[in-house]
């Protein structure tokens, strides 16, 4: 590798689509990428077809971890990683998010003094139970360039200090908005998920798979309750993981809406444009909704992305049926005007890669 080469740590599929993005900057600026995949989350969809059709660069390491506890997981990629590190001698490691790839691949190049980049920085839920909370964090504190996607973002790090730090702060806009819309024209073509499930756009699309709420029996009950209740109103459709239908099960839950298995980021960002209304435990399904225009309800007390609250274009609901509802009622035939750029309006990518060749 070019000594002024990035070594990316990846370690699940959403990190890839949006270091996709990124790389083909890297490219069109001459910047050398190596890609490490941890395979921290095993996805079967995340063949050699995924990284071709996706316009994906391959990875040239695959370290095949996963399925360990928080604990085994990170040392076990932080020490593999460091040993590639050691081989591949880059002039910074870049890492995304906040999985426990994100904190293996930071810590493994700040101890062999190697720069670290963190592209999504600064962002707080400000819930220390969330494993991703701490991950975020961490990688934060020890990252030599922050990539922020939003002003919220920027504004924890200045409140956590991170002035007196010998980093550099830099809001870019979010590589999501940039992923979102190159890949919407793929799924034009390619996605046959609407004419499979005979939808037009009178349909909400939902979507539950956080920890909080499908391993907490009374969460999960009241948003199958409203959601049910919805249905009866409105079509609702749910990409279900097989994990949480049988969770269903046994606790007696019965979903009136339609079920259907987990689909892949084409098929997802056609539901997404096409739907009249978002519902999601998710945070970058929060985003994407905003993306294409649609306002969207949180199954979440909280959220990192306050702008969309604030301007009105989400609804924190939480797990409770009742207020769930009533966000349906009052999000369901609201005009809110989108015309604003709270992400970047798709040029986050290009920014940090013109950012990264100037401080290499």
């Amino acid at each position: 590798m070019s000594k002024k080469g990035i070594l990316t740590v990846l370690g699940a599929r959403p990190q890839f689509i949006k270091a996709a993005a990124v790389s083909r900057q890297l490219q069109v600026l001459g910047i050398p990428e190596t890609i490490v995949h941890t395979g921290q989350h095993f996805d079967e969809n995340m063949s050699d077809v995924f990284f071709r059709e996706m316009s994906i660069p391959a990875p040239a390491y695959n370290l095949n971890i996963n399925n360990l506890n928080h604990g085994a997981m990170t040392g076990r990629m932080l020490e593999q990683v460091e040993e590639i590190i050691l081989k591949e001698k880059p002039s910074a490691v870049m890492v995304y998010g906040d999985t426990n790839s994100t904190l293996a691949g930071a810590l493994a190049a700040v101890k062999l003094h190697v720069r670290v980049v963190h592209v999504e920085a600064g962002l707080r839920s400000f819930n220390m139970a969330m494993p991703e909370e701490v991950n975020r964090i961490l990688t934060d504190r020890i990252s030599s360039l922050l990539f922020c996607p939003t002003d919220a973002a920027v504004a924890n790090l200045k409140a956590e200090g991170f002035d007196g730090f010998k980093t550099q702060i830099v809001k870019c806009g979010d590589v999501m908005q940039d992923a979102a819309y190159f890949y919407l024209d793929k799924a034009k073509s390619s996605s046959k998920i609407l004419e499979r499930l005979e939808l037009r756009s009178d349909f909400i699309l939902a979507t539950i798979h956080r920890q909080e709420n499908t391993d907490d029996t009374n969460n999960l009950k009241q948003i199958i309750e409203a959601l049910n209740r919805i249905n009866r109103k409105l079509r609702v459709v749910v990409p279900l993981h097989p994990r949480t239908r049988k969770i269903l099960e046994p606790k007696r839950i019965k979903p009136e809406f339609t079920i259907i298995d987990p689909v892949g980021y084409l098929d997802m960002l056609m539901l997404t444009s096409n739907s009249k209304l978002v519902m999601t435990d998710s945070g970058g399904l929060q985003k994407e909704a905003f993306f294409f225009g649609k306002h969207c309800i949180t199954l979440r007390e909280q959220t990192e992305w306050v702008e969309l609250v604030e301007h009105g274009f989400n609804r924190l609901a939480g797990a409770n049926a009742e207020a769930i509802y009533n966000a349906f009622s009052e999000m369901i035939n609201k005009k809110t005007n989108f015309d604003i750029d709270l992400y970047g309006n798709g040029k986050a990518s290009e920014r940090i890669a013109h950012y990264i060749k100037q401080w290499l």
